[in-house]
């Protein structure tokens, strides 16, 4: 009972954070060009409770879904009709544009600041990831270890695109999940053309691409169990593992070495406080592996920035996240996408829960991250679906041809933007409750 109070304290918070900044966009630019506001609503459906200011009404309403802010005339499609001066009809296109687009980019100027922010004051961050992309592990069986990929290969380009860090490596796998790839890779001073075929990653329930190479990781100790092998050794939280048996040991291969050396004495070098230490440790067996009694982690780096550096960095970082969003939604409609990485709200208030827990800045960084998504997706030109970018895309249509679209075209088109609101509503809803279900939405066909 409590985790699920959590979880719906959790998800009011972050969507009552963005519907407010989004709806306030078009709140705020509608007074700004003199429309009359009738409505901002916290939810939709039913009115729950508010109170009245001026011409407005301000009101939490029934389905905390989302929200809106209804202009005077806004949806009233009828020609011939008398338009007081402050009815949003009554407005040059130029500025009902401006009134619809705003509420994304409010989205997405806090989703850049708040990004900016967080850049100032610092996040810990695996070391490797903005390393360059040489292969420090493959996987026994994995899609890499079919391709013939070794060890110390150098991954210079994937479908023709340069790749420079293993970030980049890790966005361009996971984002094409079962697909054919091609690599170049550098391999004894020779540049070599590699096909991979990507699999999906079965550890995680979303579709994500797994190709099964990893970078150079070094291992940090994160903790020490009392009475192990690793505390009789004098191995401490916070050591950096280097090597192992004056072999450089990496973070999967360490792991191998470990489980498969039980009762047999290993000579650790391993850096603490900066200053290099040797220390000899035996693995106990547990079962029929080795075991030493340590959590570990990929070795981490604090990386602030200056003002301005923060702020590159928060819009390179959000341009990213903008192109894959717009990607992720042209593969959705071409086939090519999975409905299993689309997050409805019971998947929104799961995650949020869990930022929740792990602190302010985990929290404010996921917050950040469903504002820019919102944002960029309320500008998406998307045919019968109710989003801003529909709107915005009659208005431009209209503007192009300096004349407004039949009443009846808009009524119509309004009336279908509403049976596919509610389309999509369910379909998201049903979408969350069938990712858990063990075989998808095949688990609600009862035979």
């Amino acid at each position: 009972m409590i985790i699920l109070l959590g979880k719906i304290l959790a998800f009011l918070i972050v969507f009552g954070i963005l519907v407010f900044i989004h709806e306030f966009g078009h709140f705020f630019m509608g007074r700004l060009v003199g429309i009359r506001i009738e409505v901002f609503s916290f939810g939709f459906g039913k009115r729950l409770f508010g109170f009245k200011k001026g011409h407005t009404d301000y009101r939490i309403s029934a389905v905390p879904i989302g929200g809106y802010v209804k202009f005077l005339g806004e949806g009233a499609y009828e020609r011939g009709r008398t338009l007081e001066p402050d009815d949003f009809m009554a407005k040059t296109r130029w500025q009902r544009f401006l009134v619809m687009v705003m509420g994304s980019v409010l989205n997405i100027l806090f989703a850049i600041i708040i990004f900016a922010v967080i850049n100032m004051a610092g996040a810990k961050t695996p070391e490797y990831l903005d390393q360059k992309p040489v292969i420090g592990w493959i996987d026994p069986g994995s899609p890499a270890a079919k391709a013939d990929l070794k060890i110390d290969d150098e991954i210079l380009t994937i479908n023709r695109k340069k790749v420079e860090t293993w970030s980049d490596v890790e966005l361009a796998v996971g984002t094409k999940p079962e697909r054919l790839l091609t690599l170049e890779i550098k391999r004894d001073g020779r540049i070599i053309p590699v096909e991979l075929q990507t699999e999906k990653d079965k550890k995680i329930q979303y579709d994500i691409g797994y190709a099964g190479f990893y970078g150079k990781i070094l291992t940090r100790v994160q903790a020490v169990t009392a009475g192990s092998p690793a505390e009789a050794g004098g191995l401490k939280a916070g050591d950096l593992i280097q090597a192992i048996n004056g072999e450089p040991i990496y973070f999967y291969k360490f792991i191998e070495v470990i489980e498969n050396n039980a009762e047999k004495e290993l000579q650790f070098g391993v850096l603490r406080d900066g200053n290099p230490v040797s220390l000899r440790i035996t693995p106990r067996r547990r079962g029929k592996v080795g075991k030493i009694g340590i959590s570990q982690e990929p070795n981490s780096v604090l990386q602030k920035y200056g003002p301005v550096a923060a702020l590159s960095q928060s819009l390179k970082e959000c341009s990213q996240m903008a192109f894959l969003l717009v990607d992720f939604v042209k593969n959705l409609f071409t086939g090519r996408g999975s409905t299993q990485n689309l997050g409805g709200p019971l998947e929104i208030a799961n995650l949020s829960y869990s930022f929740l827990l792990m602190g302010f800045m985990a929290l404010l960084s996921w917050i950040a991250f469903i504002s820019l998504q919102l944002g960029v997706l309320n500008l998406l030109p998307i045919p019968f679906l109710p989003f801003d970018g529909t709107q915005i895309f009659i208005l431009i249509i209209e503007g192009i041809f300096r004349k407004d679209l039949h009443p009846k075209i808009k009524e119509i088109w309004a009336q279908i933007m509403f049976v596919a609101f509610m389309f999509l509503f369910v379909f998201i809803i049903l979408n969350d409750i069938v990712k858990r279900m063990p075989h998808g939405w095949k688990s609600l066909i009862p035979f």
